[in-house]
């Protein structure tokens, strides 16, 4: 059957849910004031290939991306590589440059490392895309982390959770010109 442990992270997550359905995402004023970045699309929505900025294949996922993935090339994360990105909406072609405003991000931590996921999108976001958002993310995390136990690399791998796109930015840094790639092995 199922274990206290996980019954419990279940009920976590369905109080997540009614939290998240029940309370306004995005009022008019909140949507003018969501910073405008331009991303680079790496894994378009539906794609199981997964690309890094140096265009070389990283993995192939056993699932489609839900989401139009990529990174903002004017920032680096706090993990080293270029600010992660997702752009809901249809699907768009790996390379493409688009012009959204960042309207959340979410906080994953990969073997005790944070980084930061900016939520993206032409249109203010809806309650059920966040809440699709955030449930993915603790699914990737699951997987990431069965992932780096078969791989044998040690350390916290979760989703963080829900924060503000503007938060996510002020804690990455600026890209300079001597940034040449992430120095984080994956």
């Amino acid at each position: 059957m199922f274990s206290r442990r996980s019954l419990r992270r279940g009920e976590r997550l369905l109080k997540l849910e009614r939290v998240i359905r029940t309370k306004p995402i995005q009022f008019e004023d909140t949507w003018q004031k969501s910073p405008q970045l331009e991303v680079v699309i790496e894994v378009p929505r539906g794609s199981f290939l997964k690309r890094g900025v140096s265009d070389k294949l990283d993995f192939i996922s056993p699932f489609p991306c839900p989401f139009n993935y990529g990174a903002v090339h004017d920032y680096i994360g706090l993990d080293g590589d270029l600010l992660d990105a997702l752009v809901l909406g249809p699907r768009l072609p790996r390379g493409a440059r688009v012009q959204v405003k960042a309207l959340g991000a979410v906080g994953l931590s990969d073997r005790d490392m944070y980084d930061d996921k900016l939520v993206c999108s032409h249109l203010p976001l809806q309650c059920r895309q966040r809440s699709i958002v955030l449930l993915f993310f603790h699914f990737y995390g699951r997987c990431k982390r069965l992932l780096n136990i078969y791989r044998g690399l040690r350390g916290r791998t979760i989703c963080e959770g829900w924060g503000d796109a503007k938060d996510a930015i002020a804690r990455a840094r600026p890209r300079d010109k001597a940034w040449h790639g992430s120095t984080t092995p994956f």
